[in-house]
Order: structure tokens, then sequence, then C-alpha cells
């Protein structure tokens, strides 16, 4: 490995380590408790360090892979192009959601940590917003569209993001049944059948 790969491979291990002690000090204590000294004592670094990779300890806790601002398009770009946009945008979710459902253990001990904080609900809303952006992005370009003047690339992120949401509160929930993937696919075969009224 080059000297560049080794010193990308650190730095991605810190954010790791960081990310990790976030987890699990705010799993213990409630993020408003806990300081970014102690993250970063926890993880074994300077407090300067904490913020080479992290803007605060809410994002450290909400985006614990960074940034990837077009992940979404990405795996929709990676789709066939005979796919209509709904099925092309389900399995690029597939895609992602993956790494959620791999991650099982912290994905489920971070949604019990936001749920617990209230006062990371405009954190979310602000993220969850611009995600569907980025998503009406990806999707306006993939069906030739404009993301800001027309309704289906808008409506689309919406109803994606909506359904990506209660699919995790679901796989988080106490009754919880089977892999997000299958909760997705449920709630998104409910849109695609016109939501039908429940019999």
């Amino acid at each position: 490995m080059t000297e560049t790969g080794l010193r990308e491979r650190k730095k991605l291990d810190t954010r790791r380590a960081l990310a990790a002690a976030t987890l699990r000090l705010a799993g213990e204590h409630g993020l408003s408790a806990i300081t970014v000294e102690q993250i970063a004592s926890e993880a074994g670094v300077s407090y300067r360090t904490f913020f080479n990779h992290f803007s605060g300890k809410e994002e450290a806790l909400l985006r614990p892979d960074g940034a990837d601002d077009d992940r979404f398009g990405t795996l929709l770009d990676q789709q066939d192009a005979a796919l209509p946009p709904l099925a092309a945008a389900r399995a690029a979710l597939h895609a992602d959601l993956a790494v959620v459902e791999a991650e099982r253990e912290d994905w489920q001990l971070r949604l019990t940590v936001i749920a617990a904080d209230q006062e990371l609900l405009p954190r979310l809303v602000e993220l969850g917003a611009a995600n569907e952006r980025r998503m009406a992005q990806a999707l306006a370009r993939r069906t030739g569209l404009d993301a800001e003047r027309d309704l289906y690339p808008q409506l689309l992120a919406a109803v994606l993001g909506c359904a990506v949401r209660v699919a995790l509160s679901r796989w988080h929930g106490p009754a919880a049944r089977g892999p997000l993937a299958a909760l997705l696919d449920e709630a998104l075969d409910a849109v695609a059948a016109g939501l039908p009224a429940p019999r």
C-alpha cells in the first residue's frame, strides 16, 4: 500500500473509532450528557483530532461514515437503464440499506439514542430535507426532468424518503420483524398499489 493509501486508511480508522466511541457513550449516557473531550479520550485521540473528522458529536452520531452527498445517485446510476424509476430507486435503496442491515446492532442502538433525544430533531429534519433534494436531482437526471420545476422527481424523492423513515421505524420498533429491505419493500409496494385501504 502506498504512503497516501496508508494515510487515508489511518484517517478512516480514526473516524470509525470516533463514531464508535460516540455511539457507545451516547448509548450509555445519552448524547446530551457527553462531551467531545470524552469521545476523543474514549477513542484514544486528541480533542483537536475529533474536529478533523466531525463538526460535532451530533454529526458523529448521525453521519458516522461521513458526508457521501450523492451515494443514492451513484447507486441509482448503476441500475439497469431499462428499469422504471421506482424500480431503479428501490434497487438503489436496497444496496444503500444493506450497510445498515449489516451493522444492525449499531444502528438499532443509534436509533434508540436518536429517539431519546428531542434536541436532535432539527438536525434530522435538515439532513432528511437535504437527502431528498439530492434524491430528486438523481431521479431528475435519470428521467430527463428538471429537479426544480418538475413534480415527478420531487414527489418520488419525498415518497422514497418517507418509505425509508417508516421502514426504519418499524425495523427499530418493539414488534420489529424481518430484514430492513423487506420492510422497505412492503412500504413501496403499498405506494405502488395506490395505498389501498386496509381490509
